[in-house]
């Protein structure tokens, strides 16, 4: 009885805390609205759940800081089923996350990344975005 007990109790705990820890990730994204500046813009995204995002977001947190005084980093969380979220998933045609969109200064899309890619890569783009 105690066994089936504790099974029973893992098989919910288990996947909940996953869920949960997952989704910490993604507490505070910036919102476009709030990216009404004349800064080359990075829009990723992205889902607790999606190992590529989880890549990608690792990637972003460690070369991201170096540029963040000159490019605007905007995270939308796709699950959040947000009437804006929507809006901005039809606006650029996002199909798969991880998708990053990066904008111009001007607000003309320059690049569309779609699924992970290597650090250095990553890099590049954002060097070379103005």
């Amino acid at each position: 009885m105690k066994k089936n007990l504790i099974t029973v109790l893992l098989v919910f705990i288990i996947p909940l805390t996953a869920y949960f820890i997952l989704n910490k990730s993604v507490d505070n994204p910036i919102s476009v609205a709030d990216a009404t500046t004349n800064k080359p813009q990075v829009i990723k995204f992205t889902s607790a759940m999606c190992l590529d995002c989880q890549e990608m977001n690792k990637i972003m947190k460690e070369i991201f800081p170096k540029y963040q005084d000159r490019i605007l980093l905007v995270e939308i969380p796709v699950q959040d089923g947000k009437a804006f979220t929507q809006e901005q998933i039809k606006k650029y045609n996002v199909t798969l996350v991880p998708t990053i969109i990066l904008l111009d200064s001007n607000g003309k899309q320059i690049k569309r990344i779609e699924g992970a890619i290597p650090k250095e890569e990553m890099e590049s783009y954002l060097e070379g975005l103005k």
